[in-house]
């Protein structure tokens, strides 16, 4: 038996004027694993991904969830569809509580008349939510739910983020240099973070550019070169040399795309 991928891409184009940032680039995701993207600067691995993510729509090729064609106007409707991305910027509003980004965008109203015409927020039950999920994620090294965000470390700040995405993507988590701007302790906890996402059942796409941490975690590399997907790896099989190497031109692989 063929396992399907649930989130597949082929032939994507996009371009901008005369640079073409996708050129016939393709992509698989398959259940429950940890595919890790990676590339040089100006591979175009920012735009593949902000096509699986709605945040651009490509001039060519197609996009299919769970076997069905999508085609996402905007990442809204690819958060509806199941699909969360965390951005390197984590997209956090500062002076807002835990709880309240938690919800960002998807409050809970209260129910009757007072919710759906005074759209008063429910907020016992979005705080009791937020606890939950944070407390499954492992991350209740955070006291006080109704913190601001802006007083939270880096780490912390980061780990509300995979959290909301865990606490509403269904089926695809994507992340953007979740560990970037993180010392050594933090990057271990998003690291343990993103296993445990996995571990339940949740597929992950990580874009990183940090080597160490792709091998530790990815189940298979998807290596982007000129606009499109030169090769997939096992981390297994190959090397960080071999895949920077490959990354930048200095080696080919023996063959194109393995899946």
């Amino acid at each position: 038996m063929t396992i399907e991928p649930i989130l597949s891409a082929r032939g994507l184009v996009k371009r901008y004027g005369r640079v073409t940032a996708l050129d016939n680039a393709d992509f698989d995701l398959y259940p429950g694993e940890i595919l890790a993207v990676i590339g040089d600067n100006g591979a175009g691995k920012s735009s593949l991904i902000k096509a699986i993510s709605g945040a651009i729509n490509p001039d060519e090729g197609e996009i299919r969830l769970e076997g069905r064609q999508v085609q996402f106007r905007s990442p809204m409707e690819a958060r509806e569809a199941g699909i969360e991305t965390v951005y390197q910027n984590l997209a956090l509003s500062p002076a807002l509580s835990i709880a309240d980004n938690m919800f960002l965008g998807r409050e809970i109203r209260k129910p009757g008349v007072i919710g759906k015409w005074f759209r008063m927020l429910d907020r016992p039950a979005m705080e009791k939510h937020a606890r939950a999920k944070l407390s499954e994620l492992g991350l209740m090294t955070i006291q006080n739910i109704n913190q601001a965000v802006e007083t939270l470390s880096g780490g912390q700040r980061q780990g509300v983020a995979v959290a909301r995405a865990a606490a509403f993507g269904s089926k695809v988590i994507i992340l953007d240099e979740p560990t970037a701007a993180l010392g050594v302790k933090e990057s271990r906890r998003v690291l343990e973070l993103i296993l445990d996402v996995r571990s339940r059942g949740i597929p992950i796409v990580l874009i990183s550019h940090n080597m160490p941490h792709v091998f530790e975690v990815a189940d298979r590399i998807h290596i982007h070169r000129l606009g499109k997907r030169l090769t997939i790896i096992d981390p297994k099989e190959y090397t960080m040399s071999d895949a920077v190497a490959f990354m930048t031109g200095a080696k080919a692989p023996s063959q194109p795309v393995a899946a």
